[in-house]
């Protein structure tokens, strides 16, 4: 009890409470999708963040419940040391884009990253249709569309905290089961997110207190996650995806707006 009422007064302090109370309503919306779909907590997540507050803001504040469900996610999974036997690669050149993209939110103007959050949501709407233009050279030449892919998609997480896009069009050239999909792209968003938490301590952006103060909020996630984990076979997946890709077309377009009318 005496964490958690420490927890709660770090948080209100780096944190208004409307603000705390609004978040952690996202991160659960976030976490309850991961937990159906297999994937999306930053997807979602940062976006609806990015509504109120920076992108900055909006990717420290979801450094510890991204890397709790990433966890969860990936142990919840079942075989996930054969995917880490076959991916690892994937999953360090993640880690070291991570850091690259990282170092690029903290030296520039982070209002643009917003724009770049756009971006990145219509290229993962419009993946399946990309899908379609088949690049057999990802095939051909394994590890260096690995080592294109794995350091493109952690720059993209380093610096927007979305890396989904770039890994669902990987994996449709490779053809991936959807079990082993999930689990490359949670180790991946969890090689990216230790990036992220390295070099924005570094920068003196984050320490062991602002963690701590998100620790409710990594809670709320991971309840959340567990929970569209229960309920992921009662759902039909394909309305489900539907619904959240309505959603995040409006969101890409509200961040699209947000940008262009602040200039």
């Amino acid at each position: 009890m005496c964490l958690f009422n420490r927890c709660l007064m770090l948080i209100l302090n780096d944190f208004s409470l409307a603000t705390l109370v609004l978040s952690a309503g996202i991160l659960f919306l976030a976490g309850l999708v991961h937990g159906t779909l297999g994937l999306g907590f930053p997807l979602i997540a940062t976006p609806l963040l990015a509504l109120f507050m920076d992108v900055r803001s909006a990717i420290l504040i979801t450094l510890l419940p991204t890397a709790t469900v990433n966890i969860a996610s990936i142990l919840r999974g079942g075989h996930w040391g054969e995917s880490i036997g076959q991916f690892w690669p994937m999953a360090l050149y993640s880690l070291i884009g991570g850091a690259i993209g990282a170092t690029f939110i903290i030296v520039s103007d982070p209002a643009p990253f917003k724009l770049l959050l756009a971006l990145l949501i219509f290229l993962y709407l419009a993946s399946g249709w990309l899908g379609q233009f088949k690049m057999n050279w990802v095939v051909q030449y394994k590890g260096w569309s690995m080592l294109l892919f794995g350091l493109a998609a952690g720059i993209a997480a380093g610096s927007t905290n979305v890396m989904v896009p770039i890994l669902i069009i990987y994996s449709l050239e490779l053809g991936l089961a959807a079990t082993v999909m999930v689990q490359m792209f949670n180790m991946c968003f969890l090689a990216g997110k230790v990036a992220q938490m390295v070099m924005f301590a570094a920068a003196g952006l984050i320490g062991a207190e602002f963690l701590l103060s998100t620790t409710p909020l990594a809670g709320v996630a991971l309840a959340a996650l567990l929970t569209g984990m229960a309920v992921r076979n009662r759902i039909s997946g394909d309305n489900y995806k539907k619904i959240v890709r309505v959603v995040l077309l409006m969101l890409a377009v509200m961040l699209t707006a947000q940008y262009f009318v602040s200039r």
